[in-house]
């Protein structure tokens, strides 16, 4: 049996997330406590092998002890996973504001700003536990769905998803990403005229990085330490793991090196997908 945890704070998109579950054909159930989830591993409810629990700061006895109770559903559901749906502060500022809805914590006393933020206390040894977050603050809904396919539903192996972005820091940096490396300190091609208005991809920024060995030295380090560490997140039961690479602007140096390494990587990785956060925009 598969079993996915959904959790987060309220505005995230839990709802969404849950629903494209569904549609995916698990049987979903919002809002049940974990002392209850042991049971619905035993029962197997409508013999179901794909279950989805959302988890939510609606039920404060079911967090405290989250770790614990997380062991014994794995003890009995070892494929169990957490998937944890989180979004920027002033974004579901803003969500609420837009909707007008309430927040769930919301009483008397209390601004939208504190319920957010005691929410998010409550729900830290949710997050600490997650085996995926998904930040949606720049996701659409449908952009959401579409992540909850490629990262959950379409896992159809054991294998880790090794996902590879590139971005450009005056952009922000991947909320999601396990790892962050900066390239800003390589030589830059946007200070050469006749190669600004390329990208990594292309062969004359590939020729010109090739060509300088500090570029050729932080490569290596950074083949080095991906070999090195990516099985032993494998090890821990991670089914996801992102790098991510930024410089500048996100279209030359990051997107180089996480070409680079994409090709040196997808022969033990058969399911790493590749990002460009910047060119996706252009």
């Amino acid at each position: 049996m598969k079993l996915v945890i959904v959790s987060g704070r309220s505005g995230s998109g839990k709802s969404v997330v849950l629903k494209a579950l569904e549609d995916a054909g698990y049987y979903c159930i919002d809002n049940l406590p974990l002392s209850l989830t042991l049971n619905v591993i035993n029962d197997h409810i409508l013999q179901n092998d794909k279950i989805a629990i959302g988890v939510d700061a609606r039920n404060p006895n079911t967090l405290a002890n989250f770790s614990d109770q997380m062991e014994q559903i794995k003890a009995a559901a070892p494929q169990a996973s957490v998937l944890f749906i989180d979004a920027d502060e002033n974004v579901l500022l803003k969500r609420f504001s837009e909707t007008r809805r309430r927040h769930p914590l919301t009483k008397e006393g209390y601004s939208l700003r504190d319920a957010i933020n005691e929410e998010s206390n409550l729900l830290s040894p949710v997050r600490a536990s997650a085996d995926l977050v998904i930040n949606t603050s720049e996701l659409t809904p449908h952009e959401l769905r579409e992540r909850v396919r490629e990262r959950v539903t379409s896992n159809s192996n054991q294998q880790m998803d090794v996902r590879l972005v590139s971005f450009g820091f005056k952009h922000g940096a991947p909320k999601d990403a396990d790892f962050v490396f900066d390239v800003r300190c390589l030589p830059n091609p946007y200070w050469v005229e006749e190669l600004r208005d390329l990208t990594g991809k292309d062969q004359e920024i590939v020729e010109y990085l090739s060509s300088s060995s500090l570029v050729m030295e932080y490569t290596w380090q950074l083949k080095v330490f991906l070999t090195t560490w990516i099985p032993e997140f494998s090890k821990q039961g991670r089914s996801y793991f992102t790098c991510a690479i930024g410089c500048t602007g996100g279209r030359h140096r990051s997107v180089y090196m996480v070409e680079t390494l994409g090709k040196f990587l997808n022969t033990n990785y058969p399911n790493l997908t590749v990002e460009h956060s910047q060119l996706n925009k252009m």
